[in-house]
């Protein structure tokens, strides 16, 4: 298969962990017979700094001519710091989902057993999670009408939805429901949120096209509790923007570290695949970013694109270095020089001598092969 990415590596740790994805995909080229291409672009911070605009327009050509898009990070700790900032660089992804009507974001959720003992919680609590997070990402209260008085003391943000926007995202969450265990969530807060009746209704009126899948609904503030309580009730959840962007950070919780979840954001003409931790820009240059939310948006993205023996080579991939404590300081307290690059070494070797699964300490350490 030939295919042409996009690279858009962003700000802070984004370009660290991005080019370990690159490395990966790389590697599945080789092996598999592949010829994939990579095309460099930038966004956010990086792009203001050059451009000064957050989403330049060879940027957007870049994406639109590229079969796929590998997102990095996006942020930058000055524009944090500014609530006076007319530029930031959120501005940059906000803009490119929406020029690109990349509607429907999915994030999933596994509690890995090797890591179980690097979640906040119990043991019992998350062994066995496995959750779907399907957020629609191009429309409610991020994309709303915005207002700011001109003495800066009043502000507001519309959440709007319209019955096509929500449509569109809960068809995907119910295939992909039916697919697993058959059960769906919904997340609102329909008690309060006029937006949120309106999903509840047109949800309950889809429902009834796919009669095989149990649906359930609950509010936002049951579900962020619910999450943490019993994560393993969940199969897919289905929920607006600003909802998903906060349940799936929480859930981060579940997995032991927000450098694990990857995502991917999917359109009727465009895809893309990002790790859904941000810039960490404290972070940038050391070697402590971890990569494997990157490399697993790397997996969804074969996986998107029919390629699955692939996408599996490199989730095995991932599981060793996770069971073999290849990884970065924060998963890892065994080894203490394990950096961001020799993850992305471990997975690229694995991904290149799957049968062999000694680990060579000595090698590792002097950041050569990882794999005899």
């Amino acid at each position: 298969m030939k295919l042409n990415i996009a690279v858009l590596p962003g700000d802070g740790i984004g370009p660290e962990v991005t080019a370990q994805a690159v490395k990966v995909l790389k590697a599945i080229a080789i092996n598999f017979d592949h010829v994939f291409t990579f095309s460099n672009a930038l966004v956010g911070a990086s792009a203001i700094e050059k451009f000064n605009d957050p989403l330049p327009e060879a940027t957007i050509e870049t994406c639109k001519n590229a079969d796929a898009i590998l997102f990095g990070a996006i942020g930058k700790t000055s524009y944090d710091l500014d609530p006076y900032a007319k530029i930031r660089p959120e501005q940059g992804l906000l803009r490119l989902r929406k020029t690109l009507d990349l509607h429907t974001n999915i994030r999933p959720v596994i509690a890995y057993d090797d890591l179980l003992i690097k979640s906040s919680l119990k043991k019992t609590q998350i062994k066995g999670t496995n959750i779907l997070i399907y957020r629609e990402l191009t429309s409610g209260i991020y994309f709303g009408d915005k207002y700011l008085s001109e003495d800066n003391n009043t502000a507001s943000d519309v959440c709007k939805y319209t019955r096509e926007e929500i449509e569109r995202v809960a068809h995907s969450a119910f295939k992909a429901a039916q697919s697993r265990k058959r059960k769906l969530t919904l997340v609102d807060k329909a008690n309060v949120l006029e937006s949120s009746r309106l999903w509840r209704r047109v949800v309950q009126e889809l429902a009834t096209q796919y009669s095989n899948v149990e649906v359930n609904y609950t509010y936002i503030d049951n579900a962020a509790m619910e999450l943490i309580i019993n994560p393993k009730q969940f199969d897919v959840i289905l929920t607006e923007n600003m909802f998903g962007d906060i349940l799936s950070e929480e859930a981060s919780v579940i997995v032991g570290s927000i450098g694990l979840l990857a995502s991917a954001s999917i359109g009727d003409n465009h895809v893309m695949f990002e790790p859904i931790h941000g810039a960490y820009t404290k972070a940038t240059n050391k070697g402590i970013a971890n990569p494997i939310a990157s490399i697993l948006s790397a997996a969804m993205l074969l996986e998107h694109f029919g390629l699955d023996d692939e996408a599996s080579l490199v989730r095995d991939a991932v599981e060793k270095s996770l069971t073999l404590h290849i990884t970065t300081p924060d998963l890892n307290n065994k080894y203490d020089n394990i950096t961001t690059t020799k993850v992305g070494d471990f997975i690229e070797d694995f991904i290149n001598n799957p049968d062999e699964t000694n680990l060579n300490f000595t090698n590792i350490h002097l950041g050569q092969s990882t794999i005899i």
